[in-house]
């Protein structure tokens, strides 16, 4: 996708459908999707792409207009075939507590870089270990038996600066985080079970940007707004 000065362009009129569809049409393109979740939850909005389709521009894109933390969401079955574990169970240290105010437990696993990154934090590094991981998911997601946490090491290592996330393991019926909510905006458009997910922060307060001033971002930029609430109500059974 390209993204200049003025956002990405999806080059699709979206003025007949529903929020939902138009968030769907640009997932399935490889296009972004910014995506509030609840305001009783974390009451954030996070831009969202699909992880196989995250190039240099895209993490451009995320760290300058929306600030917050560049992670990627795979499923829940992706992160048993990469032994991946939740990182609060990994971690034996006085400070751990996972008790976030907005949810049971929070959904990290192990930061990462691809083996054949330097730093790991540079737009060309995060792309690199974001589409590899994309790839690795999709190949857990077409041969479960096929890949394993040995696989995994060989292509990644942590610690790294990209963060994965694990999905809950009965998705949006589990828990309705951004994490989920990526992951089923993926599986609807049959795209590889890994999302990329970054919050938007307020440039003057610091802040989780409202949700106002996140829709009207959108609206500028062209790019799909959607309620966490419609996409549980339409991806859900």
């Amino acid at each position: 996708m390209r993204v200049d000065a003025d956002g990405p362009d999806t080059g699709r009129p979206t003025a007949d459908s529903s929020p939902v569809d138009r968030a769907l049409d640009a997932f399935r393109a490889g296009d972004p999707v910014c995506v509030h979740d609840f305001a009783d939850r974390e009451g954030e909005t996070d831009i969202v792409y699909p992880a196989g389709a995250v190039d240099e521009a895209a993490v451009a894109h995320m760290r300058n207009d929306a600030g917050g933390l560049i992670c990627v969401a795979v499923d829940d079955p992706v992160a048993d075939a990469f032994g991946l574990p939740f990182l609060a169970d990994a971690l034996d240290h006085p400070a751990v507590d996972d008790d976030p105010a907005y949810d049971d437990r929070s959904s990290f696993s192990l930061p990462v870089n691809h083996r054949e990154t330097f730093t790991g934090i540079t737009d060309e590094d995060r792309a690199r270990t974001i589409v590899e991981l994309a790839a690795a998911a999709a190949a857990v997601d077409g041969d479960p038996d096929g890949y394993g946490p040995d696989d995994f090491a060989a292509e990644f290592r942590a610690p790294g600066h990209v963060h994965v996330l694990r999905g809950a393991r009965d998705g949006l019926d589990g828990r309705t985080g951004h994490t989920e909510l990526g992951l089923a905006m993926a599986e609807a458009v049959d795209a590889a079970p890994a999302a990329v997910v970054c919050e938007m922060l307020d440039d003057e307060t610091g802040s989780a940007l409202s949700p106002g001033d996140a829709a009207a971002y959108a609206e500028r930029r062209g790019i799909p707004y959607v309620e966490g609430a419609d996409l549980v109500d339409a991806l859900t059974d």
